[in-house]
């Protein structure tokens, strides 16, 4: 199992539950599907959480965006084939743009230090007590068998429990922190977590911003449409 087919998993079920949350799945049989990952994205507590961090965190957060414009121009204009393919010839041809892009990068990583801590804390809050969520929605659900997508090649989508779980997750943990105390060293496992969700998240938004450009291309010919004499 690799750590992209797990993302990709999570980020399918969390981009479709995100799109139309449906009822409660009503599992047929002693197996069920789900993904921690994508309960976590979807739990009330971490939208909550990533919320407050955006405005806590709000000079960082424009500073990154504009550090990673500069280094988006600064790489293209190492391509000077225009090709849309960085080689390393073109890379070392300018070494003075390839250590600002360098610069620009830890800047970024340093500006997104005290982000990633506050949203690694908040999430291993939830972390903590899924063991206890999961063991719930088995025992209301007698689930014998409860596997992660990737696992499986196919199954209906009664056997996915994951809405139940969020439900579950919801009543227990309703609420995160997002200030760690003095000293807190995250898991490893937390860490890893929070790289995830991330990477879900961006995909879909990803998802969500190629629809409404198509949705937009589709308008786009009747709005071309002209009104009539």
């Amino acid at each position: 199992m690799t750590s992209k087919t797990k993302i990709l998993a999570a980020a399918a079920l969390a981009g479709a539950a995100i799109a139309s949350t449906p009822a409660a799945a009503q599992v047929t049989g002693a197996i069920a599907t789900s993904s921690p990952e994508a309960v976590i994205v979807r739990s009330q507590a971490r939208i909550a959480a990533y919320q407050q961090i955006e405005q806590q965190y709000t000079a960082q957060l424009t500073q990154i965006r504009t550090l990673r414009q500069e280094a988006a121009t600064l790489q293209q204009s190492l391509d000077t084939n225009n090709d849309g393919q960085l080689t390393q010839a073109e890379a070392q041809a300018n070494p003075s743009v390839v250590q600002q892009i360098q610069q620009k990068e830890q800047q970024i990583q340093q500006a997104s230090q005290p982000i990633v801590l506050a949203q690694t804390y908040a999430i291993e809050q939830l972390i903590n007590d899924y063991s206890n969520v999961q063991q719930q929605v088995v025992q209301q659900k007698n689930i014998q068998l409860l596997l992660s997508p990737d696992a499986v090649q196919w199954a209906p989508e009664t056997l996915n429990v994951t809405n139940d779980l969020v439900t579950v997750m919801n009543q227990r943990v309703p609420s995160v922190q997002i200030t760690p105390p003095a000293n807190w060293r995250p898991r490893q496992e937390s860490l890893q977590t929070q790289q995830t969700v991330s990477q879900i998240l961006v995909g879909v938004a990803q998802q969500q911003a190629a629809q409404q450009a198509a949705q937009q291309q589709g308008q786009q010919p009747a709005q071309q449409q002209p009104a009539g004499r």
